[in-house]
């Protein structure tokens, strides 16, 4: 089976959480095999009637959407953990760190316990 396309299929639904949420703005990620970063933005401002999403609300409609897609394309297993890790950027070098993270992320990934070669 070719993994990659359930890779495309979380990236396709990432960039489309954008269109489903004016106020949100998705500024850095990576895709890895058995996980993903991404840094986002909420605006201030509420676009429509509807009430401000919160980040649970954003990534719970996104592993939901993204499982979807991947069971339409002939995933069976189970695709995302219960919970999620959040942590709020509250300064310029905490963002720069995060940023630097996610950018070296994929270059870590074979020292990584769950590396796996294909």
């Amino acid at each position: 089976m070719d993994y990659t396309q359930y890779g495309k299929i979380a990236e396709q639904q990432l960039i489309l959480l954008e269109k489903r949420y004016p106020c949100l703005k998705i500024d850095k990620y990576v895709i890895m095999p058995n996980h993903i970063h991404a840094i986002f933005v909420l605006e201030k401002e509420s676009v429509g009637a509807s009430p401000h999403p919160t980040i649970m609300d954003i990534v719970c409609v996104y592993k939901s959407l993204t499982t979807r897609e991947c069971r339409k394309n002939g995933l069976a297993d189970k695709l995302f953990q219960r919970s999620f890790y959040e942590h709020i950027i509250r300064d310029q070098t905490d963002y720069e760190e995060i940023s630097r993270y996610i950018y070296e992320n994929p270059m870590r990934w074979y020292y990584d316990k769950l590396y796996v070669e294909e």
